[in-house]
């Protein structure tokens, strides 16, 4: 089974720190090892974002993320996992590594 694991941040926390992403470098690397890990990046953030709508040739573009919140997503592994149980736990694993919370969903297709 596949899973998105997104991290959880907000416009007023302060950048990660040495000790946080060397956290996260090791679990990186750990989830790469076992072969857990598909994908995994950050997110610039929502400032960045342009919501792009081109049904029926539209072609509206909008400056701005799609919903303005004091959270967002900063960034996201994509995982493989035997189950949901193992999919909470590295989920678990990866909110302590980057001192952050995170939201896992089961990705849904081939």
């Amino acid at each position: 089974m596949r899973f998105l694991i997104s991290v959880i941040d907000s416009q007023t926390r302060s950048p990660h720190t040495s000790d946080e992403i060397k956290a996260i470098d090791e679990f990186n690397g750990r989830i790469q090892t076992e072969g857990a890990r598909l994908f995994a990046c950050g997110m610039d953030s929502p400032s960045s974002a342009v919501v792009i709508d081109n049904r029926n040739g539209s072609g509206i573009a909008t400056e701005g993320a799609f919903i303005e919140s004091k959270e967002f997503f900063s960034g996201f592994w994509i995982i493989e996992a035997a189950n949901l149980e193992i999919a909470r736990q590295i989920a678990a694993d990866g909110s302590k590594a980057c001192n952050r919370r995170v939201e896992l969903r089961p990705l849904l297709g081939g």
